[in-house]
């Protein structure tokens, strides 16, 4: 090869890397235009959140029967594995439950139960009626 083509090629090359790198590449701007409002609407989401902490939560129920101190001692138990969820211990006529957590998700109270079905096979998330 002789330096004239060996001048062209390289010439060549390095045409066709910058015309692909700066022909392809494009500049622009995105301007959103939306109602004014659905800004206030989601600040408005954002504070009902923050003040609304018990409503929509999700429980585990460990325990339910007529018996109160199975209540305490599937509390008691839960608490010696267990320590970083509350408990709660509840008597709705005519029976004893125990209940577990305050989860804002479902995603939640589900990592939860999977931990927790390992000591206690028949627990189950639910969301408490009101």
């Amino acid at each position: 090869m002789n330096k004239l083509s060996l001048k062209i090629s390289t010439l060549g090359i390095l045409s066709f890397i910058l015309s692909t790198t700066y022909g392809f590449s494009q500049e622009g701007k995105v301007t959103v235009n939306q109602d004014e409002k659905i800004v206030n609407l989601l600040n408005l989401k954002k504070e009902m959140n923050k003040s609304d902490t018990n409503s929509d939560l999700y429980i585990i129920q460990i325990y339910n029967g007529n018996v109160r101190s199975g209540a305490y001692s599937a509390q008691k138990e839960f608490l010696e594995s267990f320590s970083e969820w509350p408990t709660k211990v509840l008597f709705e006529n005519p029976e004893f439950k125990t209940w577990v957590g305050a989860f804002r998700t479902r995603l939640e109270a589900d990592r939860a139960l999977k931990r927790i079905k390992s000591k206690f096979p028949n627990a189950f998330s639910l969301k408490p009626k009101k």
